[in-house]
């Protein structure tokens, strides 16, 4: 064994791991990195098929986020946010916001526009920063007797500190905690390929493309407002992951589920918290018109309240995060130092300098001229070659969107029927295209693509012909 893998092995405890069965077998031990590529410490080369869980954009080593840290690295590091300024904080600040504005259109006067950032570390920090943000707003807003209660979906992951996972609705994930959590409400998610509502037999193509329903993923949530209303509990907020729900397994959204939520939550006065931690910096793909936005909600036209963004925020290089919110939201923490309004809530490497410094580096490479259309031809190159899937009868459902994939594997597609979790089948699957050549990680029995933008059209055909590959070699007797 490595000498590296012998220490992980000794010392380190791995997130989401069963260490009982890390420990079985030498892990691949990364050194290196270029654009797409990764090299372990014997040399051998692989694909980076998730962008390192979600979080790099532009791919690995890139010269303009590179020469951004080394600049700011002759200045400063990192100095403080408690009572003080830094200029690439101060910078970053004012280009998400530019960056987050409804592209071409006027705002209406019932809608704010977003005009604070508020900085953390990771997405679940910028998802508790929201969640306070919001509770302690309806308060002032409302009264101090009001008690501020929150919506979300079946499915739903938006992080591991308490307050997003009680957001949380995978028991997997969350029941071992129940005794620690507040409750929140949970509305059915849209879940196409497995609603119960869906009469549609299976195809051989995304389940939403041949849905029949009467969208009562979104009556769930009309009904959610009105049982809080009748409960004396009115919801104040709703939390959502536009277009995609990540963590819950890749569950892609219908055309149109998001616009209806938002105009129930509206109807009801409730706050919008949008999760853009997996979803911004243009990984659900670009505006029709061309127009620029980093945020998934404005691809269906939601403006929302708060908006959480982490994981892309640095291009994969650093951990940093941002809550992004309104003037009004803003106001309500303001008085004098005796009212005591402060938003008591921080981090001591908020505002990190470093992680400022290249998520501004970032942000210039994704508006360069080619950005969208590099974004776009992924999108393309992906859809072209994921269709060989549907020859694999263990495919029950390929969902994309922009450039995110989820390929759901069953044991019959023509019943949809699972694999039982214990069976491993996603875990299998990607453990041999490891040994392919190409990194990326399940989620269940639904195996995720999502690479870096640079990624060219031959390196994806590769990373879907080692998962086809892999399907055949680990599935093809279950």
């Amino acid at each position: 064994m490595h000498p590296i893998a012998q220490l992980d092995h000794d010392y380190v405890w791995h997130p989401f791991t069963q260490m009982s069965d890390w420990l079985k077998s030498e892990p691949i031990v990364l050194v290196r990195g270029k654009r797409t590529r990764l090299w372990d410490t014997a040399n051998r080369v692989y694909l980076d098929a998730n962008s390192s869980i979600w979080t790099n954009l532009h791919g690995h080593n890139h010269p303009v986020i590179n020469q951004a840290i080394r600049k700011q690295l002759g200045r400063v590091a990192h100095t403080s946010a408690l009572g003080l300024a830094n200029e690439p904080a101060s910078q970053l600040a004012e280009k998400l916001l530019s960056l987050t504005r409804f592209p071409n259109q006027t705002e209406p006067k019932d809608h704010h526009p977003l005009t604070k950032v508020f900085y953390s570390d990771n997405g679940s920090t910028a998802v508790e920063v929201a969640l306070k943000m919001a509770y302690e707003f309806t308060r002032r807003v409302q009264g101090p007797m009001a008690s501020p209660h929150f919506l979300s979906v079946s499915g739903a992951y938006h992080g591991d500190t308490i307050g997003a996972v009680s957001l949380g609705h995978i028991d997997l994930f969350h029941s071992a905690y129940r005794g620690l959590l507040f409750p929140t409400g949970a509305a059915m998610a849209p879940y196409c390929y497995r609603c119960p509502h869906n009469r549609a037999d299976p195809e051989r193509a995304d389940a939403r493309s041949y849905r029949k329903c009467q969208w009562e993923c979104t009556q769930s949530v009309a009904s959610a407002f009105d049982e809080g209303q009748r409960n004396k509990r009115p919801i104040s907020a709703v939390v959502y992951e536009p277009l995609m729900q990540g963590s819950a397994g890749m569950i892609a959204q219908p055309v149109g589920w998001l616009r209806r939520v938002a105009e129930v939550a509206k109807e009801h006065r409730a706050l919008l918290i949008a999760d853009e931690v997996l979803t911004g910096f243009g990984r659900a793909g670009s505006m029709e018109d061309g127009s620029p936005t980093i945020l998934a909600s404005h691809l269906e036209g939601v403006k929302p309240d708060l908006v959480t963004l982490a994981k892309g925020l640095t291009g994969g290089y650093l951990p940093m995060a941002a809550t992004l919110t309104t003037q009004p939201i803003f106001d309500a923490f303001l008085g004098d130092y005796s009212d005591f309004k402060t938003f008591f809530h921080g981090h001591s490497y908020t505002a990190n300098q470093l992680g400022a410094a290249s998520a501004l580096a970032s942000l210039e490479i994704l508006a360069t001229s080619h950005g969208p259309g590099v974004r776009n031809q992924l999108e393309s190159d992906l859809r072209t070659a994921l269709a060989s899937l549907w020859d694999r009868s263990q495919v029950g459902d390929i969902r994309q969107v922009g450039g995110m994939v989820g390929i759901e594997l069953v044991k019959d597609w023509r019943r949809r029927t699972p694999y039982d979790l214990r069976e491993k089948a996603g875990i299998r699957v990607v453990q041999a295209m490891a040994r392919r050549g190409v990194l990326t990680r399940p989620i269940g029995n639904v195996v995720v693509l999502i690479p870096p933008y640079c990624t060219t059209r031959r390196e994806v055909n590769r990373m879907v012909a080692v998962l086809s590959d892999a399907i055949d070699e680990v599935l093809s007797s279950g």
